[in-house]
């Protein structure tokens, strides 16, 4: 019988190796360290269940796994991640994900969240279910007015990329890179890279410092 299959996407080594030691006994486990690697190695793999930072490099967990599900990816998705937000939870929940596990407590709840996610059921860490019971109808959509490209972009350059290497991860032209992004500053009201950053973290593009 084949063992399940996991991948698991995350930029910090010392948890992804910390955890490799809890899952592989059981499982068959492939680690990768962004979101763009988490895309293609998903469609090459075909792994039976995503665990997924949310704050990755390049493409954050996210918009990698919605991604995935419009190419048709089945998997189950557990994210992963140290922010206790629940704009982050409200949304990966939104989009079909499985599980939410706080990195503090992965050691304690990530075999559990993948075994309800295998048997079809969600599991939510207590910490964050508490704030998703409590303030339902506090949680913003946070990304309704920006496409998944524009969200793509924006990302990117509140990392601080260039637009000449925004253009080339997105095989994009650098004037459409720059169309983009004085796109999405007209829409956000954003004047500066300062505010881009700002706009990101609201979106939960990336995480705040």
């Amino acid at each position: 019988m084949a063992r399940t299959r996991i991948l698991m996407a995350d930029d910090h080594r010392i948890v992804s190796e910390g955890l490799r030691s809890l899952l592989e006994p059981a499982y068959e486990l492939e680690i990768v360290e962004d979101g763009r690697q988490l895309v293609e190695a998903a469609q090459r793999l075909q792994p039976d269940v995503i665990v997924a930072d949310i704050t990755m490099p390049l493409l954050n967990g996210l918009d990698a796994v919605e991604q995935l599900r419009s190419l048709g990816c089945q998997a189950k998705v557990i994210y992963l991640t140290m922010h206790k937000d629940a704009l982050y939870a409200a949304r990966g929940i939104r989009g079909g994900a499985s599980g939410f596990v706080l990195k503090h407590s992965a050691s304690a709840e990530l075999l559990t969240a993948i075994r309800e996610a295998l048997a079809g059921r969600t599991y939510v860490t207590p910490a964050i279910q508490e704030l998703l019971d409590r303030f339902p109808d506090r949680i913003p959509d946070g990304d309704v007015s920006l496409t998944r490209r524009q969200r793509e972009v924006l990302q990117l350059f509140a990392e601080g990329h260039s637009a000449k290497e925004v253009a080339k991860l997105l095989h994009i032209s650098v004037r459409t890179a720059e169309g983009h992004k004085s796109q999405i500053m007209n829409l956000l009201g954003a004047n500066s890279t300062a505010d881009l950053v700002q706009c990101a973290i609201r979106h939960g593009l990336i995480a705040s410092t």
